[in-house]
């Protein structure tokens, strides 16, 4: 460049900079950040707009060519409109205007919009499943428009996401990240409801029930209040709640069953004789040549130490440790200092002033791992105290460990991401305010498994919940969990076979909600079956007889109703049976037990096919006892109608009325 070229580009920098600092500053957005380019809006009903101008400015809102409806901003600037109902059409241009500012949103299309949500067999993309390379080449569906909620955990309600994101238009390139459970069932509905869809995908791996349930609704739904005011002050003053939910941590640890007084292993005094030490340099205790810990899932406690001056006691300082697989409950010197879930997620711990001391300080960590590998990554030079001053003192690398005895599982301290209290709900759930919707997906329950007697009331909760936001006569599409593992030699006590019993008796009870079965396309190997494809079938199937009133289409498969006394034995009566029952594989059904009135002791019963709607059990049972079809994790189930549509898993109570 030669210096005439670079006398240009400085006067064109100059003059660039200046017009920069001419320009006015950007003009926040009016709308929320669901009301973007592309959006589906829902028809047929009011359309509720809302927004951010100045406090007391007056709002002009205008949909296509419908008359402008002008509203107010609030004290803090809230503005929120309602526009008249609109029928399927588009595209229609959205403006809003408030004194100088203006935004328009283009390409609005009215339609019909579905919030689909839950954890990873909701989250998993359509790159993930079946035959994705044929499905993503087809995949430009422009009347299928995708919004995805961005991931985030909030110990408060929030009103705007987290991050930046829009609608798109179905293409190949944005399928690939979207929900395949949803796009496939906005794709088979469209064959019968032909207006444009709009799907919104809030969903998270490895998340409970209770992490997508407002905290309101789960202190009215009892159990939790402790936890529920630990969060509230974590809100406030995490460094309080930090050292509160230690405390009640330590009280579960003491109240379980055969709990020693004496077991305090978070205290620096606490007896070291039962400790080993840890084997290498950390990692995954699967690989550490133990045999007790080969193939284990639970907890395990470590313990380490740390030599500190004067000085260094008096700083401020961080406790950093490499990734935990999965949860931590974190001490030092007997205070506890954090808790967090995540299997990649390094902590950061701040410690506060006066926890340090000169000379020892004790750092114990208990790690909860209840799949694959689990343990406190390494080395162990990666664990580390932090101070104000920039210096790193490294932890001690020789590392103990105890195996935590008893298989109960821990509390979860209530603020985190997946597993805590109302924190899905709060970033995630809370921000999508009152858009309108035509229905609801859900797909959870795996990580509810633990405690499948509760989900039951879980899930009312959440239904109860979402409606006062949504609409109180919001359809509801709950997917009852896949099968996953291996089919049992006799009889077991399952917690997904709980949590299915759950899904259906809630489905049942409400006239606005519907189950889908997937106990047949589940994986033995895979907690994420691929199949996606005939579960959007049989969603958009449900969602036809829920949603759109087409009752001739049964919502699922067969549906027991009645297990009454036969002279020969246990007579079953299904409804929603199409062209008859059928079985595959086998004379008749398999998969049916006979239960005494606890279910405690259960035998697997010889079945028959009876008729178009009836199943009978042979042999006899005593009073008030149960009925179950396909109770495990992984069971084999056989009985369908003629359709093909599977009978789902059941728990029913026979009754002592005589079968005529």
């Amino acid at each position: 460049m030669n210096r005439g070229q670079v006398s240009c580009c400085k006067l064109l920098a100059v003059a660039l900079a200046y017009y920069a600092i001419c320009l006015p500053a950007a003009a926040t957005p009016l709308l929320h950040a669901l009301f973007q380019d592309h959006a589906v809006l829902q028809r047929d009903q009011p359309i509720p707009v809302w927004g951010q101008a100045k406090p007391g400015e007056a709002v002009s809102v205008a949909l296509g060519n419908q008359a402008a409806l002008v509203v107010h901003a609030d004290d803090q600037g809230n503005w929120h409109a309602t526009l008249p109902a609109t029928p399927v059409g588009g595209p229609y241009e959205l403006t809003v205007r408030a004194g100088q500012e203006s935004q328009t949103v283009r390409d609005v299309q009215m339609g019909d919009v579905w919030l689909c949500s839950g954890q990873s067999n909701m989250e998993l993309p359509v790159w993930r499943a079946l035959d994705a390379s044929s499905e993503l080449a087809s995949a430009n569906r422009p009347e299928i428009r995708l919004f995805t909620v961005p991931r985030a955990a909030a110990v408060k309600p929030q009103a705007e996401f987290s991050a930046d994101t829009g609608w798109v238009p179905a293409t190949p390139a944005t399928v690939r990240d979207f929900s395949a459970a949803c796009f496939y069932f906005a794709r088979e509905l469209q064959k019968t409801v032909d207006v444009p869809m709009g799907l919104i995908q809030a969903a998270w791996g490895g998340s409970r029930i209770e992490a997508w349930t407002g905290a309101d609704a789960l202190r009215a739904h009892g159990g939790r209040d402790e936890a529920l005011d630990v969060l509230a002050l974590y809100a406030r003053d995490p460094a309080a709640a930090q050292p509160r939910w230690g405390r009640h941590w330590e009280r579960w640890w003491s109240s379980r069953d055969g709990a020693a007084a004496s077991d305090t292993p978070w205290r620096p005094t606490a007896n070291a004789t039962a400790w080993q030490k840890v084997p290498g340099q950390l990692g995954a205790w699967e690989r550490w040549g133990v045999a007790e810990l080969a193939d284990y899932n639970g907890m395990v406690w470590y313990r380490t130490q740390v030599s500190l001056t004067k000085a260094q006691a008096a700083q401020h300082a961080t406790l950093e440790l490499a990734p935990v697989d999965e949860t931590d409950m974190t001490w030092v010197n007997g205070i506890a200092v954090g808790s967090q879930y995540g299997a990649g997620e390094a902590r950061r711990y701040p410690l506060p002033v006066g926890l340090l001391k000169a000379g020892t300080n004790t750092v114990v960590i208990n790690v909860l791992d209840t799949y694959g590998e689990g343990g406190l990554a390494g080395p162990a030079d990666a664990q580390a105290l932090r101070f104000d001053d920039g210096t790193r003192v490294p932890l001690d690398a020789a590392w103990r460990y105890r195996m935590a005895a008893g298989g109960d599982a821990p509390p979860l301290a209530p603020w985190h991401a997946a597993t805590g209290l109302a924190t899905l709900y709060n970033g995630m759930i809370a921000p999508l305010g009152s858009y309108g919707l035509r229905g609801m997906l859900w797909y959870q329950g795996e990580s509810n498994t633990g405690d499948g007697i509760a989900y039951a009331g879980l899930l009312r909760t959440l239904r109860d919940d979402w409606r006062r936001q949504f609409g109180p006569q919001m359809p509801l599409l709950v997917v009852q969990l896949a099968g996953y593992g291996q089919p049992p030699a006799a009889p077991v006590q399952s917690g997904w076979a709980q949590v299915r019993e759950a899904q259906r008796q809630v489905a049942a009870e409400d006239a606005h909600s519907a189950l889908v079965v997937a106990i047949d396309i589940g994986d033995a190997y895979d907690i994420h079956p691929p199949n996606k494809q005939e579960l959007g079938r049989r969603l958009a199937r449900a969602a036809r007889h829920l949603a759109y009133g087409e009752h001739a289409v049964a919502p699922s498969g067969p549906v027991a109703a009645t297990a009454v006394r036969a002279p020969a034995g246990v007579r079953i009566v299904f409804d929603d049976v199409v062209d008859g029952l059928v079985t595959s594989g086998a004379k008749g059904p398999i998969g049916f037990e006979l239960c005494d009135a606890e279910a405690r002791h259960c035998d697997y019963a010889e079945a028959v096919l009876e008729g178009r709607d009836a199943v009978l059990l042979r042999g006899t049972t005593a009073a008030g006892a149960r009925i179950r079809y396909c109770w495990a994790d992984g069971p084999v189930c056989t009985l369908r109608d003629g359709s093909g549509a599977p009978a789902g898993p059941f728990e029913l109570l026979l009754s002592d009325a005589e079968a005529p």
